[in-house]
């Protein structure tokens, strides 16, 4: 059983693409006609102009994935059952954090297509965050908060391309991690901690013991005294990034999906 098999159950409803995440994504796989998907998940983010084939290791995502969605392929990173330069570009959106041989899955999206672009985060500031550092440090601690940096990506892929700062809006319709941090009531809900690795990876007792510090924080005015000047931004760097690798593997504009 995958990690998502067992967190998974309501994705497709608590993490919906937010839109401006979704056009920097987009604008980042440039001119290509053809995409592979790692990692896809219920299929957010990913474009409806362009040819797409996801690949998804858990079957309850694989089940929520939205009629008329890309086809999608039960598979893992680190095996892309697709042949040399089968992609004009290979996506992986916040996936690589769960990935078992991070550097043998960069090598297969550089195998499988020219160009890469991958939304992953800083790992400094998965810790740095308000609700990890105030109240659930336990998630610092965690395997998923520690993939390698963003830079150490690129120079993975090759080296050649760049790192973006992905911003995330104070109304962020995406329900990742840091999706709320200028709305920290929403934590105090189930079904949006269902939804972010982090939180749900963690015993549920200690999730709901700290979370009723955080209601108790937020009803005297704790919280607002801390991070009150959060309320003013429309939006915050919370170390999302994108990486868009250029040139690193054998794949052409153009081709068509191979397998």
């Amino acid at each position: 059983m995958t990690t998502y098999d067992r967190i998974g159950q309501t994705y497709a409803t608590g993490r919906r693409p937010d839109p401006r995440v979704e056009a920097q994504i987009h604008r980042a796989l440039g001119e290509a006609c053809s995409v592979v998907n790692v990692g896809a998940g219920t299929g957010s983010y990913e474009p409806a102009d362009r040819t797409v084939v996801a690949v998804e290791p858990s079957a309850t995502m694989r089940r929520q994935r939205r009629p008329g969605a890309a086809p999608c392929v039960a598979g893992v990173a680190e095996s892309l059952p697709f042949t040399d330069g089968s992609f004009d570009v290979a996506m992986t959106v916040l996936s690589i954090h769960h990935w078992t041989d991070v550097e043998r899955g960069l090598t297969e999206l550089r195998r499988v297509a020219r160009r890469q672009v991958v939304l992953s985060y800083e790992p400094v500031d998965v810790v740095s965050f308000w609700l990890v550092d105030d109240y659930l440090p336990e998630i610092g601690e965690l395997a998923v908060s520690r993939p390698p940096r963003p830079a150490e990506v690129l120079e993975r892929l090759g080296g050649a391309g760049r790192i973006e700062v992905v911003p995330v809006p104070a109304d962020c319709v995406d329900g990742f991690q840091p999706a709320h941090w200028q709305r920290p009531e929403a934590y105090l809900d189930p079904a949006v901690r269902a939804c972010a690795s982090g939180l749900a990876l963690l015993p549920d007792d200690l999730v709901a013991a700290r979370m009723a510090r955080l209601a108790a924080d937020l009803a005297d005015g704790s919280w607002h005294r801390r991070h009150g000047h959060l309320l003013d931004r429309a939006e915050l760097d919370t170390g999302f990034r994108l990486v868009v690798a250029e040139g690193g593997g054998p794949g052409g504009v153009g081709r068509r999906p191979g397998r």
